[in-house]
């Protein structure tokens, strides 16, 4: 038998209440989310009819405490389609356990959100990543969740997943095909990637030890954040693009003097934003263009 204890911290009711106070105070009903990773938060800066909401102020809404996340809620037009743009997320070394971390995913299910863009800054591991490359997340390793710390752990609720959701297609091949696209049309490809991320639980940087098992396991990248909104995205039936900026080389070799600061991650972040925001914008215009059955079909696949 569940107790109080062990249970969810965040229930259907809390987000319920949330989503409806958030419906309530904007004429907006986006189908499409974007979180906005360290020093990403421009992303929204030049949506039209902009709504923006302070995290403090929505309800049950956890707040963002690292630099380089404003903690707004944005909502605006992209290229005329309605959008809601997480400027800022929480993570796990904050304190937040994984189920507030991803509360917003499942308020953006409730409203009525189809797709989530996860973006984030990562570290190169791939010896052929440059930093300010551009990663198109085709899987991920899940490292806190191979430790139990997974947002999907306590009793499941049915309205919004199954038990056990299938993660092998958790990135959408067509999302992640039409991305490469666009950034093929604005001239991106050189600085374009596409690998597999994988997610610490920080907040310290990787050792060099450490750098090598996760370069041996398969990580072209490694962050802090993104796997678990990515898995309760998954959980409640949304399509996902993750898209990882290369903010620094992971040094896997002990003669290297190069040590990463967090200040660099947000200097990158700044320098490739615009071209990470015209991507996006792309992108979000030919949304429409997507047939619906036919991506759904090779998702499946």
């Amino acid at each position: 038998m569940h107790t109080k204890e062990n249970s969810c911290c965040c229930s259907f009711e809390d987000c319920k209440q949330t989503t409806e106070w958030l419906l309530s105070h904007t004429w907006m009903r986006p189908k499409i989310a974007v979180v906005c990773g360290s020093g990403l938060g421009l992303l929204a800066d030049n949506v039209t009819n902009q709504q923006a909401f302070r995290y403090e102020d929505i309800p049950n809404f956890p707040i963002s405490t690292v630099p380089g996340h404003e903690g707004r809620l944005v909502f605006g037009h992209v290229n005329d389609k309605a959008c809601v743009f997480m400027q800022g997320r929480v993570h796990l070394y904050e304190g937040y356990s994984l189920c507030k971390v991803t509360f917003p995913v499942r308020v953006f299910k409730l409203m009525g959100v189809e797709t989530i863009i996860v973006t984030n800054a990562s570290g190169g591991l791939c010896e052929d990543f440059k930093v300010g490359d551009i990663m198109v997340i085709k899987d991920h390793i899940n490292l806190p969740g191979f430790a139990g710390q997974h947002p999907l752990c306590g009793p499941n609720d049915e309205r919004f997943g199954i038990r056990f959701p299938c993660m092998s297609d958790a990135y959408s091949k067509v999302l992640r095909k039409m991305a490469m696209a666009v950034s093929h049309d604005l001239g991106y490809s050189n600085f374009m990637r596409e690998g597999v991320y994988c997610m610490v639980s920080g907040p310290n940087f990787e050792t060099i030890a450490e750098a090598r098992m996760l370069h041996v396991l398969g990580s072209d990248s490694v962050g802090m954040s993104t796997v678990p909104e990515v898995t309760v995205a998954k959980h409640c039936g949304l399509r996902v693009l993750g898209l990882s900026l290369i903010t620094n080389k992971v040094s896997l070799d002990y003669s290297r003097e190069e040590k990463v600061h967090h200040e660099e991650v947000l200097g990158i972040g700044v320098m490739r934003a615009e071209m990470l925001r015209k991507l996006l914008q792309n992108f979000i215009g030919r949304y429409d263009q997507l047939d619906t059955n036919n991506m759904e079909a090779l998702n499946s696949h």
